[in-house]
């Protein structure tokens, strides 16, 4: 079975422009989170627009030897759907580039759970079924299969940009959901990027705290020991994904 992970990345987000590419010592966010991605050996692949601004994601992709595929800007299933086609892919782990300190350790328990279940065409695995961890290491796991048939039954606008609604809305209704949970519950964490004061607790994160070099168990211990860092992007609210 082949699995690969497609991460969504553009420069044209609203609530902050060019996120991906903002810096912090002497790296982008993109390159962060292609780099913690990676550490889960599985292929990583970067789906990206058609939009001229984006060839800096492309070049980001060059670097760091990942594929790249590029599509509309509002149709992200049919960017997944491309992608995960044109490299012939059997199962697919989703995320977003909004998360640059992603853990490959979760994506690898995912991709443990699947094997366990003997690479079920109809499973849908995820840590955001029911959310016990921080905003930021968001993943889903799921089949081409199940993928393509999104891609030809979604028609709302709504589950074209999203992706995975259309499996949570369980059409036609023989989809299982498999949840990874946290012990503890931390969704109250944000370690997304989506505004200025989520992109400034990822900096002190990783300037202050060498986050780039933690799993997210060290991660979260770094929250909780330092309550002042969840304040500064505490009065951020989630934009709908």
């Amino acid at each position: 079975m082949k699995i690969g992970i497609i991460t969504q990345a553009r420069t044209g987000s609203s609530r902050l422009p060019k996120k991906v590419l903002l810096p912090i010592k002497k790296k982008t966010l993109l390159e962060y989170h292609i780099e913690r991605l990676q550490q889960a050996n599985l292929p990583v692949y970067v789906a990206t627009t058609r939009n001229e601004e984006d060839n800096e994601i492309v070049q980001i992709a060059h670097q760091k030897q990942v594929r790249f595929s590029r599509g509309s800007e509002t149709d992200v299933l049919c960017r997944y759907y491309s992608c995960a086609k044109e490299n012939d892919l059997d199962f697919i782990v989703r995320v977003t580039s909004d998360c640059p300190l992603i853990d490959a350790g979760l994506i690898a328990r995912g991709v443990s759970l699947l094997e366990e279940r003997g690479f079920g065409s109809r499973l849908f695995i995820s840590n955001t079924i029911e959310r016990t961890f921080p905003r930021g290491f968001d993943f889903s796991l799921f089949s081409f299969q199940m993928l393509e048939e999104a891609q030809f039954r979604a028609s709302d606008p709504y589950l074209r940009e999203h992706v995975t609604p259309y499996f949570h809305q369980n059409v036609p209704g023989d989809i299982e959901h498999c949840s990874i949970r946290h012990t503890d519950d931390f969704s109250h964490f944000r370690i997304t990027v989506d505004q200025q004061e989520d992109f400034l607790l990822v900096k002190r994160l990783i300037e202050d705290y060498g986050c780039e070099d933690k799993n997210y168990q060290e991660i979260i211990q770094v929250m909780v020991d330092h309550p002042g860092l969840a304040e500064i992007n505490a009065a951020v609210r989630q934009k709908e994904k």
